[in-house]
């Protein structure tokens, strides 16, 4: 019945796109396109993609605690699923037809049948594109969230579908998804090539005829009415009163009105809003079920909890639910089996709200969860540390579990070095929070790295040193960047969390003017800035701490050798924001694409201002080459002031809600200047030219054989990926149904401009 219903709307995914119409496509037409705006927007055949090795650490499980890892795995790769509709809106239809295609026959058979159709080269192409679409959950890079398309001829690309084995099989199950996505998989018009706002780009958070302005007009009504967007999309449309109506649906297995935290239609600023359920069900009832399963191998009461009450908020819709989740969670002291899994991060939504899916699990690493732990027994008086006064920070530093972790998996568009969670303001603010260091996905990430832009000297120096500075960054990013400062707040009653009357601002030395009013979170009130300002000011608290010489003995560096992994810790920064991060700017719309990417920028603009001969940048072939370059003796000086500067106003604005201010000032060292002394608008040229591959992981999975829980690995390679895929959705038909049915539902919801 879906495939009938999709059937009889064929190419309704592509109309509100320009297209490349496939029936007119020639590898001749193909060329011209790549040469002329698509050559970014491909993944190379020489894209690395590496093994998320974890198999020593599940080897160490108990059978019960296999048993755990197993049904949360379960959970978190079906809830991941929901990330491809929260994509594109052709996303789903891609995964579905790619699924079916490599589900009838073996990889091996479709190489064969495919090689008497195309070049290796080509078969080739269509393996990276295929195992790009799995690894970020859609067809938009989950790191930069610009678009990627086949870098083979549409034709060729058809030809592999029609000489297998599964289309022989089911010819009307291939046709019809290969003409519901095939247009618009290969389409990259201005407004595709990157995600945002339908008028500038491409979400799935927000129907088409939503730009910033009805994102506003949602934002001022949720905080009225004490409602978070986590879990959360929105639809407007036009009533037959002529009024306009938004609707905010939630993420949910119930679909029906009747719960007592429901609110009824509310009209606000002459439109109405309505709010309802069931976004998701039929992959929220997978989780759910296989938390339920979860549940029956939990080693303590604080797990058991979490699992209810993030089955109770899955089930329901109620946010509250999994924000108690989280309280039950962070309670939960070094667990052996870490997890976490609901709508996690806000950084794709174009409104910074709205959270994608995330699930993982991971078996601690003693060893290096030792070197967090004291970091945690020495972090109140390394807080103290930081440039700004004690009024500014937490009444009380409240220790959390910090552990280094071997993902076993990870099920979301994107594999983080580290996190710091809950995302909750009132509970990381007042009732704690947890620490994870994603230990085997660091070294992972750095397999196979090239440096450009760099002397002979520093490229050796960083690729010796690269993993531990990093472990340190990441240490001191998450456990004392995110987990620093305090939000001064207007509760319910009235009452404030700060002395009004007494609390100076240090950058005005007059008493604080602005705080989060009753209702405001940091999210509702920083928006599209958010993200990046907050992973800005982590970093900048990761570089400023570290020039603390007691941190280093924390993760066993002396001497000469801590003086290196300092120095690599502020080049590594300094060389991100130079090599990597102009990548994720997008200078058609003054765009940034990904909030790290920002952030480094951000930092790097900051240093070279602080000038001193401290960071230089150089253009040593014109259109060709860069150089970049950091005086290591001048790291404690130079760099520590100036980073200590940029902090302090960082965490004032910050704290005092003051997101104007903060915007002028982040505005402008995000901007890409084409003046000298570095006009970075020029230089993104060259670092386009030497841009290399995001790589991408390869994860085991668990399956149950004679009622033992077995891991298996693949090889690090396309079809290892492939693979993988395949093996843990393979009996998830059901599942793999509901995705698309929901697909179809949603493309009401995203019509061009023009037709709304």
């Amino acid at each position: 019945m879906i495939l009938k219903r999709l059937l009889s709307t064929t190419r309704k995914l592509s109309y509100s796109y320009n297209k490349i119409t496939a029936k007119h496509s020639s590898a001749v037409e193909f060329t011209a396109v790549k040469n002329m705006s698509t050559k970014d927007h491909i993944l190379s055949n020489e894209v690395p993609i590496v093994e998320l090795e974890c198999k020593s650490a599940f080897d160490a499980l108990t059978e019960t605690e296999k048993l755990y890892a197993h049904y949360l795995s379960q959970a978190s790769w079906n809830g991941g699923l929901i990330v491809f509709l929260q994509t594109s809106p052709e996303s789903p239809v891609i995964f579905s037809l790619l699924f079916k295609l490599f589900s009838g026959q073996s990889l091996e058979e479709l190489r064969e049948s495919s090689l008497k159709q195309v070049e290796k080269d080509d078969y080739t192409s269509f393996l990276i594109y295929s195992a790009g679409i799995f690894a970020n959950a859609g067809n938009y890079k989950s790191f930069g969230d610009s678009k990627f398309i086949p870098n083979l001829p549409v034709e060729k690309f058809e030809s592999i579908i029609k000489s297998s084995i599964a289309y022989k099989n089911d010819k009307y199950t291939l046709n019809t998804l290969w003409n519901n996505c095939k247009d618009v998989m290969y389409s990259v018009s201005d407004k595709e090539k990157s995600l945002g706002f339908w008028n500038e780009g491409v979400t799935t958070y927000f129907s088409s005829n939503c730009t910033i302005k009805d994102a506003n007009v949602v934002t001022e009504f949720m905080k009225k009415y004490g409602l978070e967007a986590y879990n959360c999309r929105t639809f407007k449309s036009l009533r037959n009163d002529g009024k306009v109506m938004y609707e905010i649906k939630l993420a949910s297995v119930d679909i029906g009105r009747d719960a007592s935290f429901m609110l009824p239609d509310t009209e606000f600023e002459g439109c109405i809003f309505t709010v309802t359920r069931g976004d998701y069900s039929p992959i929220l009832v997978a989780v759910c079920d296989n938390l339920s399963k979860a549940k029956e191998h939990a080693a303590n009461c604080f797990e058991r909890h979490m699992i209810d009450r993030y089955i109770e908020s899955f089930t329901t819709g109620k946010l509250e639910e999994h924000k108690d989740g989280s309280r039950y969670w962070i309670k939960d002291k070094g667990p052996v089996i870490e997890t976490y899994i609901g709508f996690i991060e806000n950084y794709r939504d174009p409104a910074g709200q709205r959270a994608e899916f995330e699930g993982f699990v991971a078996m601690v690493n003693k060893e290096m969860s030792k070197k967090f732990t004291d970091l945690v027994s020495l972090a109140e008086g390394i807080l103290m540390k930081l440039p700004w006064p004690s009024s500014f920070e937490k009444d009380t530093f409240l220790k959390p579990d910090f552990t280094s972790l071997d993902v076993l998996t990870f099920a979301s568009s994107d594999i983080p070095a580290g996190i710091n969670i809950p995302n909750y303001d009132e509970i990381r603010q007042s009732e704690g929070f947890k620490n994870v260091s994603l230990g085997n996905v660091i070294p992972a990430s750095y397999k196979q790295t090239k440096l450009p832009f760099l002397s002979q000297e520093d490229q050796d120096l960083l690729i010796k040193y690269l993993v531990p500075a990093f472990e340190v960054q990441v240490g001191l990013h998450e456990l004392l960047g995110h987990g620093s400062g305090k939000l001064f707040q207007k509760s319910k009653n009235g009452k404030y969390n700060f002395d009004v009357e007494n609390v100076i601002n240090p950058l005005t030395n007059e008493k604080i003017t602005s705080w989060y009013e009753e209702g405001e979170t940091y999210d509702s009130v920083f928006t599209t800035l958010g993200s990046a300002y907050e992973e800005c000011r982590a970093e900048s608290v990761a570089l400023y701490l570290s020039t603390n010489p007691e941190i280093l003995q924390i993760f066993g560096h002396d001497g000469e050798v801590a003086e290196d992994v300092l120095y690599c810790m502020w080049l590594n920064m300094v060389w991100n924001g130079t090599a990597k991060a102009l990548e994720t700017y997008q200078p058609n719309n003054k765009v940034w694409l990904q909030s790290h990417s920002q952030a480094r920028f951000v930092i790097l603009q900051v240093l070279l201002e602080a000038g001193k001969g401290f960071v230089t940048v150089k253009e040593t072939e014109p259109g060709q080459e860069l150089l970049v370059s950091l005086d290591r003796t001048k790291i404690n000086t130079v760099g520590k002031e100036a980073i200590g500067d940029f902090l302090l106003k960082l965490q004032v604005y910050k704290s005092t809600a003051n997101q104007p201010e903060a915007r002028r000032m982040f505005d402008k060292y995000s901007n890409v200047r084409a003046d000298p002394p570095f006009p970075w608008a020029e230089w993104r040229k060259i670092v386009l030219a030497h841009k290399q591959p995001r790589k991408l992981f390869v994860q085991s999975n668990t399956e149950i054989k004679d009622g033992k829980v077995h891991l298996k690995t693949y090889t690090p390679s396309a079809e290892g990926l492939i693979q993988s895929w395949l093996d843990r959705h393979r009996n998830n038909s059901d599942v793999l149904k509901g995705l698309l049915e929901l697909s179809e539902s949603d493309q009401k919801y995203f019509k061009t401009l023009s037709e709304n």
